[in-house]
């Protein structure tokens, strides 16, 4: 039977952060950015281990504590320079089964809830494919020219804004990122090889920090939620 495993990439920097630490690890509602995104992938019944992808170089993860999470998080010392490489790497050291289940969640997406991984897994663990948790585009869409001025304004329907968990097969997740290492999110490259990820509802709250203003926002969701 396959079972439900989650990865999460937190082998960068955040340079848009502007902060000297790297971003997975600005304190938030008192405690590491990555914990809370940890904490909720950890306290998934159906989840039976959590990866946590660090740099080989990582010298601050040690420095707190997770033994609240015991031997379901594991943490591995393999992140490379891109997102699709410290997946890649944290597939293979791994060592899951092929017909396992890998939501692949942001270190940055401290606000996921349990119901987001309740309705991503209830409604893919039976797809041929795997899908995303994600939004539809409520915001009209500017393309900018050279000089930073409008040149066209997009047609939004049927856009969605692409969020985390992406959930896929282990084996058909390697496959696609060996052959194609350049994407900004597993679902891209599922796409390359032919194949269609469906698209699951999410919630505007399973947002990505990205900018220090996003931190306030994050805390005040944290607080709420508890």
């Amino acid at each position: 039977m396959s079972e439900f495993h989650a990865l999460v990439p937190a082998a960068g920097f955040g340079a848009r952060m502007g902060n000297g630490l790297p971003k997975q690890y600005l304190p938030l509602a008192g405690k590491p950015m990555v914990f809370h995104a940890l904490d909720t992938l950890c306290s998934c019944p159906e989840i039976s281990t959590v990866f946590v992808v660090l740099a080989p170089e990582d010298t601050l993860f040690h420095t707190y504590d997770w033994s609240r999470f015991g031997d379901k998080l594991q943490p591995l010392f393999c992140g490379g320079a891109t997102r699709a490489e410290s997946v890649a790497n944290g597939l293979l050291v791994s060592e899951l089964e092929p017909d396992d289940w890998v939501l692949v969640h942001d270190a940055a997406r401290p606000c996921l809830t349990q119901a987001h991984l309740a309705k991503l897994i209830g409604e893919l663990r039976d797809d041929e494919v795997g899908g995303i948790l994600a939004v539809p585009v409520a915001d009209t869409l500017k393309r900018a020219d050279t000089g930073q001025r409008i040149s066209c304004t997009e047609e939004r329907a049927g856009l969605w804004q692409a969020q985390t968990p992406q959930m896929f097969r282990a084996g058909l997740l390697a496959q696609a990122l060996q052959q194609c290492s350049h994407v900004t999110d597993e679902a891209s490259a599922i796409e390359a090889l032919g194949l269609r990820p469906k698209l699951v509802l999410s919630e505007s709250s399973n947002f990505k920090v990205t900018y220090p203003q996003d931190l306030l926002l994050a805390e005040l969701l944290l607080n709420k939620n508890r």
